[in-house]
């Protein structure tokens, strides 16, 4: 029995990311953004504080963690 661990054969390869990523990705930014404005103001009014992220800020990290997750094989 060969021990495939050693080869080093299962590593990702590390793709380049092509324009339907983007196109996702701009969707799903798109949709976030109002989505992350009201969870701001929804804290600004309840812990009448600013939060430490813009709206702007928190659409783009959630963009950038959905995306990814819709291409994984």
């Amino acid at each position: 029995m060969s021990d495939h661990t050693a080869g080093g054969h299962d590593h990702h390869v590390h793709r380049t990311p092509r324009a339907e990523f983007y196109i996702y990705f701009a969707l799903i930014f798109a949709v976030a953004i109002p989505l992350a404005t009201f969870a701001w103001v929804w804290v600004l009014i309840t812990e009448q504080r600013l939060p430490v992220h813009g709206p702007l800020a928190r659409a783009w990290r959630e963009a950038g963690a959905i995306t990814p997750a819709i291409f994984r094989p």
